[in-house]
């Protein structure tokens, strides 16, 4: 393969929900080009993009896969995205390196909750947006219906570039309006006739063809003016103005496919190569330390790893893309996020899904693979010698569907947990985390359906049969008003013994409201002389204060360390339900001491019993992680999405249309939303979304709270 300047590579991702025809579309893209010699089909498993056997299996893409096409001197990298939103993971890395989107959509269905979440992100990263309307040979095609939708869902700079002269099955031509011509195809596709406008849709092609020049026009000042002066622009002009319309974001062509018959695919790709905007032209990449990297070849040598691939044979296969300069085979470099690990790359390829092309040199804004590298990872920068540039991590949405997660065989958990890691290369939003507090694995993931594709894969791939179990809630306890206790730890068995007595008080830990100097219980009054405080942020959340208020000698100094280390057991291990306490001050103001058998471990157990009697009688409360969920709901569902959220003790926080969405703000107990996102799925026949993510912990409901503390007596008896 020859190597491609700059100037001369266009980045794409390609959008769209599922079933818009994005994995067909990609065969007819490379066979129109050369690439293969024969179209595979998604029935048939053969296909370039969907090449994991998980993919194979399901029907659908699982990764994101890229592909170049050379195309009219022309190198188009095209990166295909999973369509399903429980995938949404690999459109967000893709759109991290690449510069423009097509946006894919089905001509049957128009604009899905699909098409909302990816130009959503298209949006944020303020990425130029071509819609592609697909699939325009099915019974059930509405093309006009389709470009209603668009506009009202994207506004008025959706512009109209080609529309077919009719749809279903007698789909066999469109009107180019950027041309002014006519295309035509033989059923089985390709080359078109090129002809002129039939005289019956004359006056509906010059009336877009005027729409079109006047959104051109007004993405520059000088064809405004030329406009206004002329009433209209060359060819040339015009498509100068569409140009800066994609770089600015200022217009959305829509464009015409039916990729199952290569129908449009050829035009599309011309307009990719001609009209889209390439690397140089784009806003530059910026560094974590504010630098802005040229995409120039000249520069210094820096790579982005954006997608790490395992695959059979091979291993690991990183996926990068070129900021600046030029990589050739056996170029040292400098892994600047792996504490500058050095990284000699003996092999570079173009790919197109699992198909790679050796080549000696990729440039600046070009994507390629490397293999056998020692210490590199997905998301790393990797540079020449002295240059410390890092480009910032790709931000993914947080988790939103949660299991604990174990192998059936108990000896296979250490290797499972390998296998985890792996696959979170390979899919960041696949999130591992062994928790020490619920004692579970807990595997988070964007849905069910995301959480059952990585399931497949390690019991189909790797031979290991695991269980999903629902995950235990990570609760908080604490308490809501001042009690004291005291306890004595006296052990003699024959020689030395044990012995230590501790007396304390605790209270509710409130930021900037100081201990008291005299605390009154029954009709007795405790002075309180604060000789040392320590302020303890605990990992799970809020704090423990802790004061030492002895007087007189009573315990040793030597000894509060132990008491200390006493109280931070049971916080760990709270007295209701075994969940982390939090928001605690604690007074040791007094006790007594053996002068032979008081040690470390005596007072280390009467401070951890008095503080749990103390606790229970000070009003304990269990508090539980509430998150923020946003969902964005077809309107005909709102009601029953409400009534359910509701009955999952949800409060509605706020409701607005959004481009014929309701996009509804609400505050869910995490217990409430272990299966959210599959009966969302369900209320809203697959056509609604949501995100989630930790805003705090309140009190539970008490009859909430009783069921909790019975359940943990309960199991406590069962392991006694």
């Amino acid at each position: 393969m020859k190597v491609y300047q700059t100037n001369e590579v266009r980045n794409i991702s390609l959008l769209g929900g599922s079933g818009t025809g994005k994995t067909t579309l990609v065969e007819a893209m490379l066979y129109e080009s050369g690439a293969i010699k024969r179209k595979g089909t998604v029935d048939s498993k053969n296909t370039v993009s969907d090449y994991f056997p998980v993919e194979q299996e399901y029907g659908y893409s699982v990764f994101p896969t890229v592909i170049n096409a050379e195309w009219a001197g022309k190198k188009l990298n095209i990166i295909d995205c999973p369509g399903a939103d429980d995938f949404i993971g690999g459109a967000i890395t893709s759109l991290a390196v690449t510069d423009q989107a097509v946006i894919l959509v089905n001509a049957q269905y128009g604009v899905e909750v699909g098409t909302q979440n990816h130009f959503r992100y298209t949006d944020k990263l303020k990425k130029p947006v071509i819609f592609a309307v697909n699939q325009l040979d099915k019974e059930m095609a509405d093309f006009d219906k389709t470009l209603e939708q668009l506009k009202e869902s994207f506004g008025s700079k959706v512009t109209v570039v080609q529309y077919p002269v009719a749809v279903g099955a007698n789909f066999n031509a469109m009107i180019d309006v950027l041309k002014l011509k006519m295309y035509r195809w033989k059923p089985e596709g390709g080359q078109p006739e090129e002809l002129d406008i039939p005289a019956d849709e004359q006056a509906k092609a010059e009336e877009l063809h005027a729409a079109l020049v006047e959104a051109a026009a007004e993405n520059d000042e000088t064809l405004m003016e030329k406009f206004f002066e002329n009433g209209s622009l060359s060819q040339e002009e015009l498509f100068e103005g569409i140009h800066k319309g994609l770089i600015s974001c200022g217009m959305y062509p829509v464009l015409c496919v039916c990729s199952g018959k290569s129908m449009g695919v050829r035009r599309l790709m011309e307009f990719l190569g001609n009209v889209a905007p390439a690397v140089t032209e784009m806003p530059k990449p910026v560094t974590t330390q504010d630098i802005e990297i040229e995409p120039n070849i000249s520069g210094a040598t820096s790579l982005f790893v954006f997608k790490t691939s395992i695959e059979p044979h091979i291993g690991e296969v990183f996926y990068f893309k070129v900021m600046s300069g030029k990589l050739h085979e056996g170029d040292d470099l400098v892994n600047i996020s792996r504490n500058g690990s050095k990284e000699r790359i003996s092999q570079i390829f173009c790919v197109a899904g699992q198909t790679r092309t050796k080549v000696e040199e990729i440039v600046a804004g070009d994507i390629g693979a490397m293999v056998k590298l020692k210490d590199v990872r997905t998301g790393n920068t990797l540079n020449a010698k002295d240059v410390d540039w890092e480009y910032p991590q790709v931000q993914y949405p947080a988790p939103k569907y949660r299991r604990a997660v174990k192998a059936v065989s108990d000896g296979e958990d250490e290797k499972l947990g390998e296998i985890l890691n792996r696959m979170h290369t390979e899919d960041p939003t696949w999130v591992v985390e062994r928790s020490k507090e619920l004692r579970q694995t807990i595997l988070s993931g964007q849905g069910e359906f995301h959480l059952r594709t990585l399931k497949w894969r390690v019991e189909n791939n790797d031979k290991i049969m695991v269980q999903f179990d629902e995950p235990r809630i990570p609760y908080r306890e604490t308490i809501t008003k001042s009690a004291r206790a005291d306890y004595r730890h006296k052990k003699q068995s024959g020689g030395a013994g044990q012995f230590g007595e501790v007396h304390l008080i605790v209270e509710p830990y409130q930021e900037d409201v100081p201990a008291k100097e005299v605390y009154k219980f029954g009709n007795q009054e405790y002075k309180i002389s604060q000789r040392d405080v320590q302020e303890i942020k605990l990992d799970w959340g809020g704090k423990l204060v802790f004061i030492n208020s002895i007087v007189g000698g009573s315990i040793d100094s030597r000894f509060m360390p132990a008491i200390l280390k006493g109280i931070m057991q049971r916080m760990e291990q709270g007295p209701l339900t075994g969940s982390y306490a939090r928001d605690v001050r604690v007074i040791v103001y007094d006790g007594k001491m053996h002068p032979v058998d008081s040690n470390e471990i005596s007072f280390m157990l009467a401070g951890r019993n008095a503080f749990a009697e103390a606790f229970k009688n000070s009003g304990p409360k269990i508090l539980e992680p509430m998150y923020d969920l946003d969902v964005l709901v077809p309107s005909d569902r709102l009601g029953d999405v409400m009534s359910d959220l509701q009955g999952r003790r949800g409060m509605v926080l706020g409701m607005n249309s959004e481009r014929g969405f309701e996009h509804l703000k609400a505050k869910v107990p995490l217990k409430e939303v272990s299966s959210y996102s599959t009966a969302l799925s369900s209320l809203s026949g697959g056509r609604a979304s949501f995100g989630m993510k930790f805003n705090a912990y309140e009190l539970c409901p008490t009859d909430v709270q009783d069921k909790l503390i019975k359940e943990y007596e309960a199991q406590k008896k069962e392991e006694d």
